[in-house]
């Protein structure tokens, strides 16, 4: 579980943010209790605010951070792809990350200092008891790891000014560190986010949309069947089919049928790709759509289903920039639900994301939100509703009609002199 994440000097980010998990209400179903760091950690959280203020860019500094420890040591070469913030001096400054992250009751501490060139700092410590102990410290290519990890000479070898050291600890599966860094990069992202690789030529992504892992919950012949029950195929079959009537009660079943496709044509030998296919229920009988034929909603949710049961069964972080983009308000607090419900949540996976829905803050608890707004230099100011509103925020407040009522900022500014130079009002 994530506890906590700061960045600074990323994109529209210029002074240190923090996004905190730590509940401040604990006797709630979506505050998981972690004895050994002495807190209760929220499996939701939210961030609201208006256009250009710089939600998604909170989300991407976490993304990209998983990124990094995902491909450093593949896809870097010579150069950090980091985006500092782009006023004032932020170009000539390092950009900064600190994630805190619970892996099997364990809490890790990785903190990194980044420029366009180098890895200038990166550090990693576990809290195995209440005291921190190094699993590795780095100044530069300069490197000093805990004597009880035992021989790593061979793999520092391979340490570059621009690889992650926490990448190469997960490559040669180095003990507590690579547990880290499987755990952190097993997060998910859903949404349009700013691209983490801009040399693949695209400025923004889709990440995540790919409808393959829920076809692969419908899918007989699907390769997971060696690793998984026979019970438990019928179970996640049963959960993504529930799902998916939610957000279109005339669907009753998926089918999957099997195309065959060809491969290397001087080999021909042919192959062949799941299709899937609706089953609709009406008054003159049953009927079959191709996936691509349904609504761009019904899409966009199937696509979820597979990385959404996965994300509860190994109880993972999933991140999604605009959760409201293209599903219906009852579809995103039913994953509200799903990610407090203890039943449907028992390894504490946990859903972060943007939205501009105000409706899902009657949903969402006071400590689970939080708000972005622009500074006067375009820089990015994120809050918890308490730290903008202080003891006004009661728990039993209605925390949609305050925040449309400006009581804690984060709302567009709307200057009626500039709309009636537009004409638009007289």
């Amino acid at each position: 579980m994530l506890v906590r994440f700061e960045v600074k000097n990323f994109r529209s980010i210029s002074d240190t943010v923090e996004l905190s998990m730590v509940a401040v209400d604990k006797d709630r179903a979506a505050a998981r209790d972690v004895p050994n760091i002495g807190e209760s950690v929220l499996t939701r959280a939210a961030i609201y605010g208006p256009n250009a203020s710089g939600k998604s860019n909170v989300l991407a500094a976490f993304v990209w951070l998983v990124d990094a420890v995902r491909n450093s040591l593949r896809m870097w070469q010579g150069a950090v792809p980091v985006e500092p913030f782009a006023f004032a001096e932020g170009r000539d400054k390092p950009t900064e990350f600190t994630v805190d992250f619970v892996v099997d009751g364990v809490r890790f501490e990785y903190t990194l200092e980044v420029t366009s060139t180098a890895i200038r700092r990166e550090r990693l410590y576990h809290y195995p008891q209440k005291k921190p102990r190094k699993i590795f410290e780095r100044a530069g290519t300069d490197v000093t790891m805990n004597r009880a990890l035992g021989s790593v000479g061979p793999f520092l070898e391979l340490l570059t000014p621009s690889t992650l050291l926490v990448s190469l600890a997960r490559r040669f599966e180095v003990p507590e560190a690579s547990a880290f860094a499987d755990a952190l990069t097993a997060t998910m992202a859903f949404g349009k986010l700013p691209n983490p690789r801009p040399w693949l030529g695209l400025t923004r992504i889709e990440v995540q949309q790919s409808p393959r892992s829920t076809v692969r919950l419908f899918d007989s012949e699907r390769d997971e069947q060696d690793a998984v029950s026979e019970s438990e195929l019928a179970d996640e079959r049963a959960q993504a089919l529930a799902l998916l009537r939610l957000a279109d009660l005339g669907v009753d079943d998926v089918v999957i049928e099997r195309e065959t496709i060809w491969g290397d044509t001087r080999v021909g030998t042919p192959g062949t790709e799941p299709r899937p296919r609706m089953v609709h229920r009406t008054a003159t009988g049953n009927a079959m759509l191709d996936l691509h034929q349904e609504s761009e909603g019904t899409q966009t949710w199937f696509a979820l289903i597979g990385p959404v049961i996965q994300s509860l069964r190994q109880g993972s972080p999933i991140i999604f920039d605009e959760l409201d983009a293209s599903l219906h308000p009852v579809l995103s607090a039913e994953l509200l639900r799903l990610f407090q419900d203890t039943s449907t949540n028992p390894r504490g996976a946990q859903l972060i994301f943007t939205s501009y829905d105000t409706s899902l803050l009657n949903h969402l608890n006071r400590d689970e939100v939080w708000l972005t707004q622009k500074r006067p230099d375009g820089s990015t100011e994120l809050g918890a509703i308490a730290e903008f509103a202080g003891e006004r925020v009661r728990r039993s407040a209605n925390i949609e009609s305050a925040y449309l009522h400006g009581q804690y900022g984060a709302l567009p500014d709307i200057d009626p002199a500039e709309l009636r130079n537009l004409g638009l009002i007289g």
